[in-house]
């Protein structure tokens, strides 16, 4: 999926999603947040989610985003997000299925950059709240630990550095990847 400009692929409908006002926001993330660095975004659905998350990383459960570093190449990387997570940790939350996909394209995108919240002492956490209330966000998944939502979905995840395996989403080959 790499491109010059960060993009967003639908792989299944999301009439829920704004698309132009998204993108926006995904290139205002490349711009302000990642220095300039795209990104790009996969919108799917639990069962891809679940595939991924036991592809590269051997859990088999579904997550609500998944982040796929790439610092060999000038694209910071890859991430998708299951709308049905979106979906229903939006609901939980009070806030609109919109909002929840960019409070999740905002923590991926920290994922990408080297954040980790389990290894950082909190240095994701406090950039996380920076940027969320700049961007007019609502409560990140960090914050989120403390306080889940009654329908509570699988934590997020980031495929671990040492993972050098990567499928290629256009020939379904495993190629080997620098992170």
């Amino acid at each position: 999926m790499a491109s010059e400009r960060s993009s967003i692929l639908y792989r299944i409908p999301a009439r829920a999603l704004r698309r132009r006002p998204l993108l926006e926001f995904a290139r205002r993330l490349e711009t302000d947040v990642a220095g300039g660095r795209a990104f790009d975004c996969l919108i799917t659905d639990d069962g891809e989610l679940r595939r991924l998350n036991r592809q590269f990383r051997g859990k088999d459960s579904a997550t609500d985003v998944l982040s796929f570093p790439m610092a060999a190449s000038g694209n910071l990387g890859e991430m998708a997000i299951s709308l049905d997570r979106a979906r229903g940790q939006a609901s939980g939350f009070g806030h609109s299925v919109d909002k929840e996909v960019r409070v999740l394209m905002l923590h991926g995108v920290l994922h990408l950059m080297g954040l980790d919240h389990e290894r950082d002492h909190g240095e994701m956490r406090r950039v996380e709240q920076r940027w969320r209330r700049r961007l007019g966000l609502p409560v990140g998944l960090i914050e989120r630990v403390d306080r889940p939502p009654a329908n509570s979905a699988s934590p997020h995840v980031q495929v671990e550095r040492g993972d050098t395996r990567r499928q290629s989403r256009s020939s379904g080959n495993v190629r080997p990847v620098t992170l």
